[in-house]
């Protein structure tokens, strides 16, 4: 398995990681039954419930738009150095995004997320024969 494939498996087990992350703050803010219940009628979360859930979303949002990227990649066999550092910088950027963003760390985190949406770009720019 090629590092686009390794680093797309490595953001799918990221985007477990925080689901169960997810989970773990809301059962310990909400509560065990509430949560398994129809949840109609739940409070509004706390501050890191709702900070754990934002990063989900936006992982997610990341992952959703650069899978298939590097899937289409690797099946036209467009893979290069390109598309590897791509892949790397999406899923390194992306782990510490999630932890300045579990942390409240405010300002730097951006910049996270911008490292990982070059690492996207790239590999757009080497399937449209750009790079």
């Amino acid at each position: 398995m090629g590092v686009e494939l390794t680093m797309l498996a490595y953001s799918a087990a990221l985007l477990f990681v925080l689901v169960v992350l997810q989970a773990v703050v809301g059962i310990r803010a909400q509560g065990l039954v509430p949560l398994a219940n129809a949840r109609d009628d739940l409070p509004p979360p706390g501050v890191l419930q709702a900070r754990v859930k934002r990063v989900v979303d936006n992982h997610r949002e990341g992952l959703t738009i650069m899978a298939p990227l590097l899937l289409i990649a690797v099946v036209a066999q467009s893979t290069n150095a390109t598309t590897a550092l791509g892949a790397q910088l999406f899923f390194y950027s992306r782990v510490v995004h999630a932890g300045l963003y579990l942390f409240g760390v405010p300002m730097v985190r951006p910049l996270a997320w911008a490292v990982g949406v070059t690492g996207t770009v790239m590999v757009f720019a080497v399937l449209m024969g750009w790079a």
